[in-house]
């Protein structure tokens, strides 16, 4: 992603963009943390806090960005709720920290964790 502007331009991975939105949503109450599918097999399976990019799949669009981010949701949460939280906060905090302007955020919930906090 470049941000272009009267002194000069500033490129910014997608993969720091896609950081900072995976740590945006799994700071959101109800989310236990992102998920990556397994495209040989199907296997949905919970990804470590140093993998957060790779649960977020990042489209550039002319000026702004669309985000995907695919989730392992809390049991017993109100998962409409939750969703438009991930949603609100992931479009303020990656338009704020990188300036970058953020279209569509769409959650994807892959899994349901039954674990206790």
């Amino acid at each position: 992603m470049v941000i272009v502007n009267k002194m000069g331009s500033i490129r910014i991975p997608d993969a720091i963009v896609a950081t900072i939105a995976g740590y945006a949503a799994t700071n959101c109450f109800g989310i236990k943390g992102m998920t990556a599918c397994s495209i040989h097999d199907g296997i949905v399976r919970l990804l470590g806090s140093e993998n957060m990019h790779r649960g977020v799949k990042l489209k550039v669009n002319g000026d702004h960005a669309d985000i995907d981010l695919h989730v392992a949701m809390q049991y017993g949460v109100n998962m409409k709720a939750v969703a438009s939280s991930v949603m609100n906060e992931v479009k303020y905090v990656v338009e704020r920290h990188t300036g970058v302007k953020v279209g569509r955020v769409n959650v994807y919930v892959d899994k349901i964790s039954a674990d206790a906090e």
